[in-house]
């Protein structure tokens, strides 16, 4: 299984992209087990993808901060 994780942003903007096959490791079924509930969906949460002008965030409830819970409630309530 290959696993990539991009990093962006913070004070510098520097981006960190690393990409880990699970291939031949000892501890490959752990990892592999790991990636597959960090990836799954929770069981009624819903995915948000927010643009704000060209910045794109990708997101999964029930991990949402309060703020973009409140973003997210006033876009769908009041949005065109």
């Amino acid at each position: 299984m290959l696993i990539t994780v991009t990093r962006s942003g913070g004070f510098t903007g520097h981006q960190k992209l690393r990409a880990l096959d699970t291939a031949g490791r000892a501890d490959a079924a752990a990892l592999e087990a790991l990636a597959q509930r960090a990836v799954a969906p929770a069981a009624d949460g819903f995915h948000y993808r927010i643009t704000v002008d060209d910045e794109v965030l990708d997101l999964r409830d029930p991990a949402l901060t309060d703020a973009q819970r409140a973003l997210i409630r006033t876009v769908l309530d009041e949005g065109a």
